[in-house]
């Protein structure tokens, strides 16, 4: 039997609700065997993120040759990457090993407002980054950042996922989870045509780890071999029962549900 295997190089969340945490249990409820790399150290809970704590860079370079040099994955995505130096030796690493199915979540901020990537880092996100994704995936704000413009209408979407993909991504999915209106609709850009995946909003405070939690999920698909738009319908079927299906978890912007998806999927 051929495992599909899948690589985060992110971020650890103390709370379990995002990043490698996260990722990890996304790739396991997909059946995809999941590998990390660790980028920095949170302590946070459902109330916020108290401290910020970055793994040296030969640290995070050591994590991905041991991968490299044994376990290759099928697909890899990045998560919080914190810095420049981190980025940069991410992207040689990725580019040595000839590592494919590259998916980019552009974590930036927080649940709660705290910044998770230097800002001189933004640069190299774009520059040595992007040029080897497949597929990246940020929400309106990331991709403001990004696209280096305001995003007010469907129409303004649509140039950002233009202005990204001319970076050098395959795919450009924007999230409308900040949007504000009863349906949520991401938008997939191709380089050619847009694809739209809508979904009803779900009113609730526990929505942490989404991003991750969407990525993670269109990684394992294509960890599997599947299309970028078959992944990212999964994926969008995946955080949706995971937002539903509310844990209740803490005080504050609590964790989504990972096993949701799967568990529906058992009782019918």
């Amino acid at each position: 039997m051929q495992v599909a295997k899948a690589l985060t190089i992110a971020g650890s969340d103390s709370g379990g609700g995002a990043g490698v945490q996260a990722d990890l249990k996304t790739f396991q409820e997909l059946d995809v065997y999941g590998m990390s790399a660790i980028t920095a150290v949170t302590a946070q809970n459902t109330l916020g993120v108290q401290g910020v704590y970055d793994v040296s860079v030969d640290g995070v370079i050591e994590q991905l040759n041991s991968i490299g040099d044994d376990l290759t994955p099928n697909a890899v995505k990045t998560g919080m990457l914190f810095s420049e130096d981190i980025i940069e030796a991410t992207a040689i690493c990725i580019d040595f090993y000839g590592w494919k199915n590259l998916v980019v979540d552009p974590v930036m901020i927080a649940k709660g407002g705290a910044k998770l990537l230097q800002d001189q880092a933004v640069r190299a996100l774009k520059e040595r980054l992007l040029p080897l994704s497949t597929v990246v995936t940020p929400n309106l704000p990331e991709a403001e950042v990004l696209a280096d413009m305001k995003i007010d209408s469907e129409d303004k979407k649509k140039e950002a996922a233009k202005a990204i993909h001319g970076l050098g991504a395959d795919f450009v999915v924007i999230k409308g989870g900040h949007d504000s209106s009863s349906i949520v609709t991401d938008i997939l850009y191709d380089g050619h045509a847009f694809t739209t995946f809508d979904s009803n909003r779900y009113e609730t405070k526990n929505t942490h780890g989404t991003g991750c939690t969407f990525s993670a999920a269109i990684t394992a698909q294509l960890a599997q071999g599947k299309s970028v738009p078959e992944s990212i319908k999964l994926a969008k079927a995946f955080i949706q029962a995971a937002i539903e299906d509310d844990l209740h978890i803490g005080a504050g912007h609590g964790p989504t549900n990972h096993w949701a998806y799967e568990k529906r999927g058992a009782l019918t």
